[in-house]
């Protein structure tokens, strides 16, 4: 999602400066690659990319299609094969001895449409469905479309699949067969960015708001001491608050892809935040400190009446982040970003070295 947003806000920059542009999807993998469906990169006609299609090593011969996409104002679609051992007369030495098809589209005034659908989704917090089109047989390509504009494509079967898609919440390739020709379609489910909100504004959180816009994720910074909690510590924060736990919660925005950590080293807030999140439903709450300040804070509640269920105690991560052996803050931000992803993603950490199925397929 953050490569989205990144996509977004560059195509509105090249374009004021009347930039010709491209748009480089990955659209279909074979064996393995550094990157999966879905991995885009958009490309100017003066050489900048934003967004990555591998871990390198496409990226070279990549801006040369893209150019030529550009200048022939026409859609291109490019297979790398490097299951050759002998990849290196590809010129690009991919070293994942896969087969990987992107898509390359010249982005016009017609696609601003597109772009502006982007806009919107990305400030949805829903899953969302994007489409790509592609034709491996040297036919037409649909390129990439909103799910909006699905509709005016009057394939029952395509609209099957993507309600399938969003059913099982899992991104998939379907072939059509339309008047024309075969039509290989990638349809991608999109989940929203994590959300953190950070309770708490010592120094301590900066790694952690910092860390996890770096990832991409939503960050909120909440306390009750306004000379903590400002622009001026936490200058490119999503959203600040201050106040009272009781005041502050019913502000907060919380969903499934919600992550709140509890950092204030201040006892009583952190029982009265909890005091006011226990009416609601959360997938992750992170606190700071060793296992009986969990055990204090929740015997406390249960003393105030305040009963937490079994399921919202499983979602209770205290104390908060992976054993990594992390000492500093951020360390600590480290192993806490790690952890919010695995429950996230609903994955088990372990070694990759150990993990007997393919890196991206899910456990």
């Amino acid at each position: 999602m953050k490569e989205l947003a990144d996509i977004v806000q560059a195509f509105e920059q090249m374009v004021q400066e009347k930039q010709r542009i491209a748009l480089a999807t990955v659209v279909h993998v074979e064996g393995s690659s550094y990157r999966r469906p879905g991995a885009r990169m958009l490309v100017s006609e003066d050489g900048r990319y934003i967004g990555a299609i591998s871990g390198g090593c496409l990226e070279g011969d990549a801006l040369r299609k893209a150019a030529l996409a550009i200048s022939q104002g026409k859609k291109k679609l490019v297979v790398y094969d490097t299951t050759d051992e002998d990849d290196a007369k590809l010129g690009v030495q991919l070293g994942c001895n896969g087969i990987v098809s992107i898509l390359f589209e010249p982005m016009d005034t017609d696609h601003h449409a597109l772009i502006q659908g982007l806009k919107e989704m990305l400030l949805m917090r829903s899953p969302q469905i994007l489409v790509t089109g592609f034709n491996r047989n040297h036919g037409e390509h649909w390129g990439t479309l909103l799910h909006s504009q699905i509709a005016a494509i009057e394939l029952p079967i395509l609209q099957e699949e993507v309600q399938r898609v969003l059913a099982q919440k899992k991104s998939a390739h379907i072939e059509i067969n339309t008047d024309t020709a075969q039509q290989e379609v990638y349809v991608e489910y999109i989940l929203p960015p994590v959300s953190i909100i950070i309770v708490g504004a010592g120094n301590d959180t900066i790694p952690l708001e910092s860390m996890a816009r770096q990832i991409g994720w939503e960050t909120t910074v909440v306390d009750g001491r306004p000379t903590h909690a400002n622009a001026q510590r936490f200058a490119k924060v999503s959203r600040i608050l201050v106040g009272k736990p009781e005041l502050v919660v019913p502000q907060l925005l919380i969903d499934d892809r919600t992550a709140i950590v509890l950092m204030t080293h201040n006892y009583n807030y952190d029982l009265a935040f909890l005091q006011a999140i226990q009416a609601y439903t959360f997938s992750y709450i992170g606190l700071l400190g060793p296992s009986a300040k969990r055990d204090r804070l929740l015997k406390d509640l249960k003393a105030q009446g305040v009963l937490f269920s079994e399921t919202q105690i499983k979602h209770i991560y205290g104390p908060t982040g992976l054993a990594l052996g992390a000492e500093t803050s951020a360390e600590i931000a480290l192993s806490v970003c790690a952890e919010i992803m695995a429950v996230m993603e609903n994955r088990t950490p372990i070694h990759l070295r150990d993990q007997l199925t393919p890196i991206h397929s899910k456990q």
